[in-house]
């Protein structure tokens, strides 16, 4: 098959080198423009661009899908199939219908569940013990196609949003190549999703970033956990400065202390009273530091025995 590829960040590589790796020409990547980025707002290539140009492979940053110009490299590059993973753009019906094999997405959830921008995020924070990729032939719709291939991973209670980021990517590639060879073998059975079971995973916000401790224990680290290691869940200490959270675990037993209070600070953790139970900080980033343990945080007396996070 003559694929064009479409996608930005680090999941869309591991999707990329699978593609590269395998018996399909990859006849474009198509990315987002290089956008300015650090402390000099220096113009920064994607990810998905650094590898394409590694691996020889033409690389196009249109800022549109919906000119001439990309209609023109679609005539000119001729694809079977459009890959995307990630790509962070909606594609136009025009671009939709233009290859043979139509347009596939490497869908980071369960579909029909955690549609839109941010399904791995999402699907810790609501507490989902499993997650996946989804092979989808691309619709209109958000996220609506149907469905071809889906890979599973479990979501462990030690996962972050980075380790289950890089399960997903692990197995993205191979959910891709599966949809494919179903495709181009005639083998295909696509599986139309229940709309009645959608949910919708908004791009994160900084509201969502804000920590609730009246909320249960669970609730309140899956969304530590969620959120790491970014953009990170946070409160404010007593002097009104940012406290960033980049891990914890749950403790066993109930308090009657109010929700935020800082309960012991012993074992090189900060042990927080939520929602009538108990966890424990053990990686945060004060306002005006760098990410540091709990036990330095402590050493460095930034937190005190009764100081009420909120």
């Amino acid at each position: 098959m003559r694929v064009m590829f479409m996608g930005t960040p680090d999941f869309s590589v591991e999707v990329l080198r699978a593609l590269t790796g395998s018996r399909h020409e990859v006849v474009a990547v198509v990315t987002q423009p290089d956008k300015p980025k650090g402390r000099g707002y220096q113009l920064a290539p994607p990810p998905v661009k650094v590898f394409a140009l590694e691996k020889g492979l033409p690389v196009y940053q249109p800022a549109t899908l919906r000119d001439e110009a990309f209609a023109e490299l679609l005539r000119e590059t001729a694809p079977d199939v459009i890959v995307v993973a990630a790509y962070a753009k909606i594609l136009p019906k025009s671009v939709l219908d233009a290859p043979r094999y139509g347009c596939v997405n490497a869908h980071a959830s369960l579909l029909p569940r955690h549609r839109g921008a941010a399904p791995i995020q999402r699907a810790i924070i609501e507490g989902d013990a499993e997650t996946g990729v989804v092979a989808m032939q691309m619709a209109e719709g958000l996220d609506t196609g149907d469905m071809l291939v889906t890979g599973r991973v479990p979501i462990l209670p030690e996962d972050n949003f980075e380790t289950v980021h890089d399960k997903l990517a692990a197995i993205g590639g191979k959910v891709i190549l599966d949809a494919l060879d179903a495709l181009e073998s005639g083998t295909a059975n696509p599986v139309k999703q229940d709309d009645s079971l959608a949910t919708y995973a908004a791009k994160i916000t900084k509201e969502d970033c804000v920590l609730d401790f009246t909320k249960p224990p669970r609730e309140v680290l899956d969304r530590i956990r969620g959120l790491s290691p970014v953009p990170l869940a946070f409160c404010k200490t007593p002097d009104g400065k940012l406290f960033k959270i980049g891990a914890a675990h749950l403790v066993p037993g109930t308090t009657n202390a109010a929700s935020g209070t800082v309960l012991s600070l012993s074992r090189g953790e900060i042990t927080v009273a939520v929602g009538g139970g108990m966890i424990a900080l053990t990686s945060v980033l004060p306002e005006g530091k760098r990410m540091m343990s709990a036990a330095d945080c402590i050493n460095g007396r930034r937190v005190a025995v009764g100081d009420i996070l909120a």
